[in-house]
């Protein structure tokens, strides 16, 4: 991949191979919760808003056969190293990665043709950061050319009326993200993500529907860590492949 240096790693307890950059942004637990939300029956098109590496796109096909993919990321080194990912894994005729900014999906997969959009846009406005040296590690934290609303607005466009996005998110920008999804979204599903038993959530996973006008909720949630450190037994499944269900 030029000169981006990379290792091999994997994800899924071993299920899934991913090269990703030695230095920068690497996969973490936040993008394999986003990819378990997805039902493993769902069916027809899924478009990973801001792919990085693959990581979401390759967990989502993985567990879900149903489904075809479309992953988009602005860098074109590090979408080379998704669809090198998609090859290495045998998904290419299931998953394909798309080089372009977000803002611009709708312009290559037209208006309404997903049925799915998730997400898991920088967590950072460039006004509330101090970004790393590192360029890829900035651009998956700080909100550069696309805002939290750009992101939302791009998931309205490409969706099918009635279809679903989910994202992952700070807690402490839930109040944006909700006001971004108002008179579009409905059926808004907030579902907290516990450091600890006790702890405040520092991130949420947010799920709602494109055009429908059932009430918004609120789930128990999902506790990340037993008290001592160590995974809690759900958090173990779903980073092993499991399910984590939303809707």
């Amino acid at each position: 991949m030029g000169d981006l240096e990379t290792t091999r790693d994997t994800i899924l307890d071993g299920k899934v191979t991913l090269h990703q950059p030695k230095e920068g942004y690497r996969v973490a637990v936040d993008p394999i919760l986003l990819a378990a939300t997805v039902p493993p029956e769902a069916s027809g098109m899924l478009v990973d808003l801001g792919a990085g590496s693959g990581a979401v796109s390759l967990s989502v096909a993985y567990r879900c056969p149903g489904l075809r993919v479309v992953g988009v990321e602005i860098d074109p080194a590090t979408a080379g190293l998704a669809a090198r990912n998609t090859d290495e894994n045998g998904m290419s005729d299931r998953v394909r990665i798309l080089v372009a900014d977000i803002r611009e999906t709708v312009g290559h997969l037209g208006l309404g043709s997903a049925d799915l959009v998730i997400a898991n846009p920088p967590y950072l406005p460039a006004a509330r950061s101090d970004p790393s040296p590192n360029p890829g590690r900035k651009r998956s934290d700080v909100e550069s050319t696309a805002t939290l609303t750009d992101w939302i607005n791009a998931a309205a466009a490409v969706l099918r009326p009635k279809g679903r996005m989910t994202l992952v998110h700070r807690a402490d920008r839930l109040e944006e993200i909700v006001s971004a999804l108002a008179d579009r979204f409905g059926e808004v599903t907030v579902h907290p993500l516990w450091p600890k038993a006790g702890r405040d959530a520092k991130r949420v996973l947010v799920s709602a529907r494109l055009g429908v006008r059932s009430p918004s909720r609120m789930t128990a949630g999902t506790v990340l860590h037993e008290p001592d450190g160590t995974y809690s037994t759900v958090m173990k499944g779903i980073l092993g492949g499991d399910h984590l269900p939303l809707f």
